[in-house]
């Protein structure tokens, strides 16, 4: 049995700013990040779970958050870059407020946020939510088959809408409902396990932030 523990990167300063990032853009961890990546540590380090590895989008903003998490749980882990673990390619999007973008672009956000599946054929050169689930897919199949056994504890720090589009199709949501139960806070932990290689995966925490220990304000989430 393999359980992922899902990571959403530290909150940064595009976040602050209400803009997109995607894959093509980003931003540093604002300060106070690090703090909420110790959070998540001591968190963890309460609950004596050993980890296996870490793997990490190779974009700033998550690889930071997952040395500076590595560093505060102080296991030794091995740190794993996968490019199949970036961002979603938002296209034009990128750099751009979330005001801006709407106002030029309002279907495509609209379907963006809470119609995945008329998103497929966009207008903004973005990737569409199928291609990304395919390569992420592939990652998370890997390491399912890498790590089969029931002490394999995996950390997995990645980026807010690839991630909530990755993990409902993990549990068989369908690409209409990915993003039913909204997006996911900046350091916030989900957990996933399978029990049969990555065939089947049953969730068992999700968008978890109680040891962030503050209250959360609307820039926090996407």
């Amino acid at each position: 049995m393999t359980k992922l523990f899902f990571v959403r990167h530290g909150k940064t300063q595009w976040n602050l700013e209400g803009r997109y990032q995607g894959a093509g853009g980003d931003s540093p961890l604002l300060p106070g990040s690090y703090h909420d990546v110790h959070s998540l540590a001591t968190y963890l380090s309460s609950k004596r779970i050993k980890f296996r590895a870490i793997y990490t989008s190779p974009l700033l903003r998550a690889e930071t958050t997952a040395v500076f998490l590595s560093e505060n749980l102080n296991q030794n882990l091995p740190i794993k870059i996968n490019p199949g673990l970036r961002e979603f390619n938002l296209g034009i999007m990128e750099g751009k407020t979330f005001k801006e973008v709407e106002s030029k672009y309002p279907e495509a956000v609209d379907a963006f946020r809470n119609h995945p599946d008329l998103f497929e054929k966009n207008r903004v050169q973005a990737e569409t939510f199928s291609e990304l689930i395919l390569r992420m897919r592939e990652v998370i199949l890997m390491i399912a088959k890498q790590y089969p056994a029931d002490s394999d504890n995996i950390l997995i720090v990645s980026h807010g809408a690839a991630l909530t589009a990755l993990m409902q199709s993990l549990i068989g949501t369908p690409l209409a409902d990915l993003r039913k139960n909204g997006g996911l806070t900046n350091t916030s932990l989900t957990v996933l396990e399978t029990q049969d290689l990555g065939a089947h995966f049953r969730k068992i925490l999700w968008n978890e932030t109680a040891f962030l220990g503050k209250k959360l304000d609307k820039t926090d989430s996407i």
